[in-house]
C-alpha cells in the first residue's frame, strides 16, 4: 500500500511509501534548502542553519508571499521525527520509518481540525519522492 492515513487523536497522519532509503528521506526533511522544493506552502526559508535541530528558528515565506517565524519544537533524529510551530501555531509533524529494501515510509501529522491540510501534505509527499528519485538518478 503506497498511501495510508492513520488517526492518532487529536491528530491525523498521512503516510506514503517512497523508493528511497530512510536516511536520504530524513536528510531532505531536515534540510531547510530543500523545503521550498517539496513544500507547496513554503516559497522560501531564512534560517541560520541549513539542517534543523531542536530549537532551530527562522522564517518561512508562505505560498501567499508573507513571512512567518518558525521554531522546531520537537526533534528526535533516532526516531527520525520532528515537529514545529509556525507563527504561534503548532504545525505539522514529520516522520520517516525505514522499511528495508531501499524504501521508507514518510509521513506528516496534522491536527484533526486541520484535516483539509492533508491535501497539501499529499502534494509534499509526492514531491519528496520525485526529488529523491531525481537525486538518485544524478540529475
Amino acid at each position: 500500500m503506497r498511501w495510508m492515513i492513520r488517526s492518532q487523536f487529536p491528530y491525523l497522519w498521512l503516510y506514503r511509501r517512497v523508493r528511497a532509503p530512510a536516511p536520504e528521506v530524513w536528510r531532505v526533511l531536515i534540510d531547510t534548502e530543500c523545503w521550498p522544493l517539496w513544500g507547496p506552502s513554503v516559497r522560501a526559508v531564512a534560517c541560520p542553519e541549513r539542517r534543523i535541530a531542536l530549537g532551530t528558528s527562522g522564517r518561512i515565506q508562505t505560498a501567499l508571499g508573507f513571512w512567518l517565524p518558525f521554531q522546531v519544537t520537537e526533534f528526535d533524529p533516532e526516531r527520525m521525527s520532528w515537529r514545529w510551530r509556525v507563527g504561534r501555531v503548532p504545525a505539522t509533524g514529520h516522520r520517516v520509518q525505514a522499511l528495508g529494501g531501499g524504501q521508507a515510509r514518510v509521513g506528516f501529522q496534522v491536527p484533526l481540525v486541520a484535516a483539509h491540510y492533508l491535501v497539501v501534505c499529499g502534494m509534499a509527499l509526492r514531491r519528496i519522492e520525485r526529488l529523491l528519485t531525481r537525486e538518485r538518478a544524478g540529475d
